[in-house]
């Protein structure tokens, strides 16, 4: 295990222990669930299937990647899935023979993958089958993400890289500082446009020329501030959301920022600390916090909408977009869905019993979860 890979095991016990020992026995006791007394939803489980073992006791970024042919999964055996959107049935299996930790996601005709042995895989989209493998300097904590002709991926030690979607080879090569204690986990590269956007571990965003990945801008998110390391962490892990001429990023550090897209401007700022990420809901910015709070910014100027404190030390999954609806997953398996007009919980269902920790995500006709022990699950909504 390489230095940067112990650092980040250490400081997520660090601060698991941390919360387990507070003086408050009552803190992080999750909230119970309230009966909705009238559902505007009717949720119904269309089909589930397994997806193997899930990310098992570790932690990373395994992901549902959605595709007109296919619902893409995979478990950290190194087993990738293919099922029809319809009903399930899986379309092909692969074996990799690697440790996957991040994916899977879809650029072109690949299926794109990152593994705890420091590697990027590619595989045929229309069978499994291989097309290359590629080598980088630690574990892939964030899923690679691809245009079709260039891979980004991103280790944990702070390296980020640009590989040929063709064969996998190295294009280019950015580095960022990494502080002595971070989380374990990093968020997706965005691509927009001509540029792919990081959230880094240092608490800034980077903008990279995709084509080289030479600087465009970098500004910060969050800045350390505490009498510790662990109060310190300013972690960009949340997901990152890019909306035409505007970035958003959270970090851990305590900062909503909304960020000019092309100057690196910041626009507004927002207090709020989470480590799971954005979604868009029409005028709204709509985050879920470390502490299980749901918030609803206005888009433009970052000011409240309104807040929901229903589920707090539920470990929400980050928010995904059902029809008009915000959804969050949890560490029961639940789902819960908000109106995005007030901030109502307006409809629930059990998806499975093991957490829900990415974000739930629609095709417009079902909406599609992954559980930590690999489950996946379609659900209809009416």
């Amino acid at each position: 295990m390489n230095r940067a890979r112990a650092l980040r095991t250490l400081t997520l016990v660090c601060v698991v222990a941390l919360a387990a020992c507070s003086s408050d026995k009552n803190v992080r006791v999750p909230a119970e669930l309230k009966d909705i007394a009238s559902p505007a939803l009717r949720v119904q489980k269309a089909w589930s299937a397994s997806a193997g073992e899930g990310s098992g006791r570790y932690h990373g970024s395994l992901d549902l990647a959605l595709a007109p042919d296919a619902v893409f999964a995979a478990d950290v055996r190194g087993r990738v899935y293919a099922f029809n959107p319809s009903n399930g049935r899986r379309v092909w299996t692969a074996t990799t023979d690697s440790r996957v930790i991040s994916g899977p996601t879809v650029s072109g005709a690949a299926v794109l993958m990152g593994t705890m042995d420091g590697e990027v895989i590619a595989l045929k989209r229309a069978d499994g089958a291989s097309l290359w493998r590629s080598g980088v300097s630690s574990e892939v904590l964030a899923p690679p993400v691809g245009d079709g002709d260039i891979v980004v991926a991103r280790a944990g030690d702070g390296y980020s890289y640009g590989l040929s979607a063709v064969s996998g080879t190295r294009l280019w090569t950015y580095v960022a500082s990494v502080p002595n204690l971070t989380l374990r986990g990093l968020s997706a590269p965005v691509i927009s446009g001509s540029r792919v956007f990081l959230g880094l571990d240092n608490g800034r965003l980077a903008a990279l020329r995709l084509q080289d990945g030479q600087p465009a801008w970098e500004q910060v998110v969050a800045a350390a501030s505490g009498r510790n390391e662990l109060e310190r962490l300013i972690d960009v892990d949340g997901a990152l959301f890019a909306d035409g001429p505007e970035i958003f990023a959270v970090s851990y550090g305590g900062e909503l920022v909304c960020f000019d897209a092309d100057t690196g401007q910041a626009l507004w700022r927002r207090p709020v600390k989470s480590y799971s990420g954005i979604v868009r809901a029409g005028e709204l910015v709509v985050v879920s916090d470390e502490a299980g709070t749901v918030w609803a910014l206005d888009a433009r100027t970052g000011a409240a909408a309104w807040k929901n404190e229903d589920l707090q030390y539920r470990r929400l999954s980050a928010p995904g977009l059902s029809g008009d609806y915000v959804v969050v997953g949890d560490l029961e398996g639940y789902l819960h869905w908000f109106d995005p007009k007030d901030g109502r919980i307006v409809a629930r269902i059990r998806a499975g019993k093991a957490p829900i920790q990415v974000a739930p995500q629609s095709d417009g006709e079902r909406l599609y979860v992954l559980d930590t022990q690999g489950t996946v699950a379609a659900l209809t909504v009416k």
